[in-house]
C-alpha cells in the first residue's frame, strides 16, 4: 500500500506540472488520465487489493486523486478555450448539404388519380370501402345467389366460412353499401384494391386495382351511360379514339356490355397487345339489375341506374408501355424512378 501511495504522489506531481498549448494536448491528457483505460481507472482498480481495515482510508485518497485529476482537466480546457483540432471526419457546416432524392408517385396511383379526376368533373363523388367483406355485399346482394355459376369465375380468397368472410373480388361491394344508405340520387366512383386467387404471371396477379362507378336516379338510361363513357375515353385517350360496345353478361347489370377502344399502340392496325384485332377492351358496364336495386331497398319501378368497372393496371401498362404486370408490385426502385407525377 505504501508503494501505491508513493505512486499516487508521483502522479500528482506529473499532473500538476502538465501544461497544454492547444485542444489536442488537452484531449491527450484526458485519454491518458481519465479515459476508460486511463491511469485513474487503473489506480481505482487497486481497491480490491487493499486490506479491509484500510479500505475507507484508501478510498478517500483515491477519490481525492480522481477529483484532483478532473479539476486539472477542466482547468486545461478553460485555458485553451476548448479549441480542439477538427478530426478528419468532423462535419463541415459550411459545405452544402447532401441532396435528398425526391420520390415519385407509383404508376398505379397516377393512373387511378387520372381516372378519378375525369369522373369527378362529371359530379361523381369518391368513396372507398372495406377490403375484407361478407358474402352479402360481395356476392348475394349483387344478384349472385349461393349456387350462381359466376361465383366460380371469381376465384375467391376466403378468410373464414359459415358465415363467409372474404377478400373482396371487386369494388362493387362499395356500390352495395352506398345503395343501402338510401340517400338518392347516387353518383359515385369507387377505386380500390381487389383480390382473386389467380396464377401470378406477366398478365395476371392475385391482387389488382379497380375503379367502379354508379349512377342511380329517376329516368337514367343506357344513353346516359354511353355519353358518360364517351366523355371518359375522349379525356383519357384523346379525341381521335374510336369506341365500340359489345353485348356481354354480368349478373348485376341488364343489359350489359363491354367497351373497347382502338389500340393506341398500333393505331388499330393490329399488334400483340390487341391480339391483332385493333381493339382493346377497357371496361364492363350496364344498367343496374332490378334485383340489385330491390336487394338494397330501392324501388326499381321508380329508379334506374347504370354501373361500370375497369381495371387500373391495364390502362397503366398501355400508357407506360409496361409488358409485365408483376413490375407494379415488386417495389424495384429502378422501375419506379421512371415515372413522374404528370400523366
Amino acid at each position: 500500500m505504501e508503494q501505491l501511495l508513493s505512486q499516487i504522489e508521483a502522479y500528482k506531481k506529473e499532473i500538476e506540472g502538465f501544461a497544454a498549448s492547444d485542444g489536442k494536448a488537452v484531449e491527450e491528457f484526458r485519454i491518458k488520465w481519465l479515459g476508460t483505460k486511463g491511469i485513474v481507472k487503473e489506480i481505482m482498480g487497486e481497491m480490491k487489493n487493499v486490506p479491509a481495515d484500510k479500505k475507507k482510508e484508501f478510498g478517500q485518497i483515491l477519490n481525492e486523486f480522481k477529483l484532483f485529476t478532473e479539476n486539472k482537466y477542466e482547468n486545461l480546457r478553460e485555458s485553451t478555450g476548448n479549441r480542439q483540432l477538427a478530426p478528419s471526419n468532423q462535419l463541415d457546416l459550411s459545405l452544402p448539404g447532401d441532396p435528398i432524392p425526391l420520390g415519385t408517385r407509383h404508376p398505379i396511383t397516377l393512373m387511378r388519380n387520372r381516372i378519378v379526376s375525369i369522373f369527378q368533373r362529371l359530379g361523381f363523388a369518391v368513396t372507398e370501402g372495406p377490403e375484407i367483406e361478407d358474402d352479402w355485399h360481395n356476392f348475394t346482394a349483387l344478384n349472385l345467389h349461393e349456387h350462381h355459376p359466376a361465383r366460380d369465375m371469381q376465384d375467391t380468397f376466403y378468410v373464414q366460412q359459415n358465415p363467409d368472410w372474404l377478400l373482396r373480388t371487386h369494388t362493387s361491394n362499395v356500390q352495395i353499401r352506398e345503395m343501402e344508405k338510401g340517400k338518392l340520387p347516387i353518383r359515385g366512383i369507387y377505386p380500390g384494391r381487389v383480390y382473386r386467387n389467380e396464377t401470378v404471371s406477366a398478365r395476371s396477379h392475385c391482387f389488382f386495382h379497380q375503379v367502379e362507378g354508379l349512377y342511380i336516379d329517376e329516368n337514367v338510361s343506357f344513353a346516359d351511360l354511353k355519353q358518360t363513357l364517351y366523355f371518359f375515353v375522349k379525356e383519357m385517350y384523346g379525341k381521335d379514339v374510336k369506341v365500340r360496345f359489345r353485348p356481354s353478361y354480368f349478373p348485376f347489370t341488364e343489359p350489359s356490355a363491354e367497351m373497347d377502344v382502338t389500340c393506341f399502340i398500333c393505331g388499330g392496325v393490329g399488334c400483340n397487345i390487341c391480339k391483332k384485332t385493333g381493339w382493346v377492351e377497357i371496361l364492363g358496364c350496364g344498367m343496374v339489375h332490378p334485383n340489385v336495386l330491390s336487394n338494397c331497398h330501392i324501388d326499381p319501378n321508380k329508379y334506374t341506374g347504370f354501373a361500370f368497372g375497369m381495371g387500373i393496371e391495364r390502362p397503366a401498362m398501355l400508357k407506360y408501355g409496361v409488358n409485365d404486370l408483376r413490375l407494379f408490385s415488386e417495389n424495384d426502385v429502378r422501375f419506379l424512378k421512371q415515372f413522374t407525377s404528370a400523366i
